[in-house]
């Protein structure tokens, strides 16, 4: 019965929490907003506007979502404690309970992070760019391994992930990918994941087996709107069309589909070649320099620095926001949280969630 004393006490301490979760939540707003948003989904003409009605559905379905999930925590408080108090009568409760307990305390602390993306852009779709750094083939190699890590991520919060840019490395690996993450909060998630990212290692490409650092880079965009406030003049942009270096079909390999656009004044290039055809790889190319010049242009007000993009670093020594240690030892370190992982292998394969929310935190108070 001890256990299931400390248990209802640890459950008790976390009540304040929860109802912080719950004003947060805002439930009576939502539940207004739900109520409303469905009498609207029942008009004959509601998709008429397809964009509109695509946005409305999806707005719909993230606020049930959030007033199920506060449902669900206030009932699993209420019926882990009633466990507890009939758990003296029957026998071979305590697994159950403490089973109960963890999810519960996992769901919460998952719900309170939430509350934390509360930033202008924080709700947006990402859209995500890696390049090899410092250290050839085997920064390449580091590359894909992100790249992998990132989508495993993805997969496993069950966002969806298309590719926009790919390019191979010379010999293995991938010299730069670019890619979108769609689902809720994707880039109030991954912005603290902008910077450089260093790998050390034994060398799969070294004959002599020589521990190798090597060095990647990645940027992290919101995905705007179509109707967002940036305004380019036509006159400023440089656009290039090639054909696409990726895997693909016959169209794709024959076709110059693939689009680069230079923002003039500013030097910013991005690229798009994953659309079939080439009006559509320069609508997502031109969605892309928008949010690249949005940020530009949040970063000229010094008190969005930090919240918006973060320090421009060097691609190598000395400018890393996490190193990945795989020998002599096995140690994954954020260098700004001090957030680590002795479990290289897991956080490789996309267990991220402990590095996501301990920057989340940490920006909270203001660093």
């Amino acid at each position: 019965m001890v256990l299931l004393d400390n248990i209802k006490t640890e459950l008790l301490s976390l009540k304040d929490t929860l109802n912080q979760v719950k004003l947060s939540c805002d439930i009576e707003r939502k539940e207004e907003r739900v109520a409303e948003l469905e009498r609207e989904m029942q008009e004959p003409t509601f998709w008429n506007d397809v964009d509109r009605a695509n946005r409305l559905s999806t707005e719909c379905k993230l606020f049930k979502q959030s007033i199920d999930d506060v449902k669900t925590l206030e009932n699993q408080f209420n019926d882990i404690l009633e466990f507890i108090e009939i758990a003296g009568e029957e026998e071979g409760m305590e697994e159950e309970i403490v089973s109960e307990f963890e999810k519960f305390k996992s769901k919460l602390e998952d719900m309170r992070i939430s509350m934390l993306l509360s930033g202008e852009h924080d709700a947006c779709n990402a859209i995500l760019r890696l390049n090899a750094g410092a250290g050839g083939t085997e920064s390449c190699d580091w590359v894909s391994i992100l790249y992998r890590m990132y989508t495993r991520w993805a997969e496993k919060k069950g966002f969806q992930v298309e590719v926009l840019d790919y390019l191979e490395g010379d010999e293995a690996g991938i010299k730069s990918v670019a890619w979108q993450v769609n689902g809720p909060n994707a880039y109030g998630y991954l912005k603290g994941e902008k910077g450089v990212h260093r790998l050390v290692r034994i060398s799969p490409f070294n004959a002599q087996g020589k521990r190798q650092t090597s060095f990647a880079s990645l940027d992290v965009m919101p995905e705007l709107a179509d109707d967002n406030e940036v305004e380019i003049n036509p006159d400023d942009l440089k656009i290039d069309t090639y054909r696409s270096s990726g895997a693909g079909g016959q169209h794709i390999n024959k076709t110059s589909s693939a689009v680069r656009i230079t923002h003039l004044p500013t030097g910013v290039v991005v690229q798009c070649q994953n659309e079939r055809s080439q009006f559509q790889n320069k609508d997502k190319a031109m969605q892309m320099l928008k949010a690249k010049l949005l940020i530009l242009m949040e970063e000229a007000n010094a008190a969005k620095l930090d919240d918006i993009r973060g320090e421009v670093l060097e691609n190598g020594f000395g400018s890393q926001i996490r190193s990945y240690v795989l020998q002599p030892y096995t140690m994954v370190k954020d260098l700004r949280t001090n957030e680590e992982s002795g479990n290289a292998s897991a956080v490789l394969d996309g267990d991220l969630d402990p590095f996501i929310n301990a920057y989340l935190k940490w920006k909270s108070l203001g660093n």
